[in-house]
């Protein structure tokens, strides 16, 4: 199966339960996700996810200085994000119980 699209359904879901841990800037946020097991979520999807979700008004962001290179971009969960993380999880729960009554005997 290919997973890539499996994670394009979620990744808005991946990237907030991340950002609820803790505020992070973009790469972070793919280092992140790659160490919880989705190896193969690209930067740029992570990015574009990152900047909509920010447009939609449930992350917030600061500027970092960092003495590595150029400043870094922090985004962190607000409280309507942490309303959506909420509300799509208990989607993705039911959906992810519904799919395991189908296959898990398969």
């Amino acid at each position: 199966m290919d997973t890539s699209q499996l994670l394009k359904g979620v990744l808005d879901l991946a990237v907030l339960a991340v950002l609820e841990r803790g505020d992070g800037y973009g790469y972070d946020v793919v280092r992140r996700l790659r160490a919880a097991g989705l190896q193969e979520v690209g930067d740029a999807s992570v990015y574009g996810t990152l900047r909509r979700l920010y447009n939609a008004g449930l992350l917030t962001s600061y500027v970092v200085p960092s003495e590595e290179g150029p400043h870094r971009k922090y985004y962190s969960l607000n409280a309507p994000g942490r309303d959506r993380l909420r509300e799509t999880a208990k989607t993705w729960r039911a959906f992810a119980e519904t799919m395991e009554g189908l296959v898990g005997a398969a």
